[in-house]
């Protein structure tokens, strides 16, 4: 491991032009690893350029603001690609391969091989847990700041380490983290987990309208309609699919959202057995075994990846 530590770090120290990017959609890992990074990065090396790229988003406004890319500047700079199995999924980059140079950092299934450079540990809880690990293991600079945010996103896809992925290095590598640099918690868990009033509201009501059958499959779509009643925000279900982990009739369950400005459904997919991402993979998506996501352009996929998650849960009772 000594060596991937070593060539990673060399490749930042060479480079004065850096961009960072992560996965469409982003979530507290991708975000907090990709500000984090950067913020590491400045520490360590205050006259590098530095940028974070990516959709702004909203309802993770805490974490931080993204950057704009500068295109005259690509042929020159360092790509690091970080949270992001394949190609279509990187946020703000068409063509990674117009960078000089790609390190990619991740602890999905690989799908797509376009790095100079990979670093893909499946084991590992999240890319900030990688990215802890890494600063520890070279002269890059760790601070406050950067260790919030990587704390936050291994907190969150950890989902408060009680998920399968939390090891004993997890709780290693963050309990020295928060001892270095001496974390106050209680903020942190009031920023990740307080919400608006709409927030607590739209939860109900997707509890209450969760169409579950007979095999464990929980799904819901949501349109338009609905999401503008809860505030527009399409991010929402994002955010709460994690509340609906203990349900003892529900398997994997899937949220299918309409996003008509940008005129596809985003589906959201989690499990707490079934294998399921091979078959959002099937639907041009993909991402962790247990928590997967994809987006359709064909509204009549919806009712095919019901009835293919179905057909999961069915298979994983058989198996059992």
């Amino acid at each position: 491991m000594k060596k991937i530590y070593n060539e990673i770090y060399e490749k930042i120290k060479e480079f004065d032009k850096i961009v960072i990017a992560r996965h469409i959609g982003a979530d507290i890992d991708a975000l907090g690893s990709s500000i984090g990074l950067k913020e590491v990065i400045t520490n360590t090396f205050p006259k590098k350029k530095v940028s974070v790229i990516g959709a702004y988003s909203s309802i993770f406004k805490y974490m931080g603001k993204m950057d704009k890319l500068d295109e005259k500047e690509i042929k020159d700079s360092l790509l690091i690609v970080l949270d992001t199995p394949n190609i279509v999924r990187i946020d703000g980059i068409t063509n990674p391969r117009d960078f000089k140079y790609i390190i990619k950092i991740d602890h999905h299934p690989e799908v797509d091989s376009f790095e100079d450079i990979k670093w893909v540990e499946e084991d590992a809880s999240s890319v900030c847990q990688m990215l802890i690990e890494l600063v520890n293991n070279t002269d890059l600079e760790m601070n406050k700041v950067a260790a919030e945010k990587l704390f936050m996103g291994v907190v969150t896809d950890t989902n408060r380490f009680m998920y399968d992925y939390t090891s004993p290095k997890t709780f290693r590598l963050v309990g020295d983290l928060m001892e270095k640099q001496e974390l106050v918690l209680r903020p942190l868990y009031d920023t990740l987990y307080r919400r608006n009033l709409v927030d607590v509201r739209f939860n109900g009501y997707v509890a209450e309208h969760l169409n579950v059958t007979e095999h464990g499959l929980g799904y819901i779509i949501i349109d338009d309609e609905t999401i503008q009643k809860f505030g527009g925000d399409t991010a929402l279900t994002g955010n709460i699919i994690g509340n609906f982990n203990n349900i003892n009739e529900v398997l994997v369950w899937v949220f299918f959202t309409e996003d008509k400005k940008n005129n596809l459904i985003k589906v959201n997919a989690r499990s707490r057995g079934p294998i399921i991402n091979t078959s959002l993979e099937k639907f041009g998506g993909g991402g962790h075994i247990y928590a997967s996501g994809a987006r359709l352009t064909d509204k009549d996929d919806i009712e095919k990846i019901i009835k293919e998650l179905d057909k999961v849960c069915v298979e994983y009772k058989k198996g059992k």
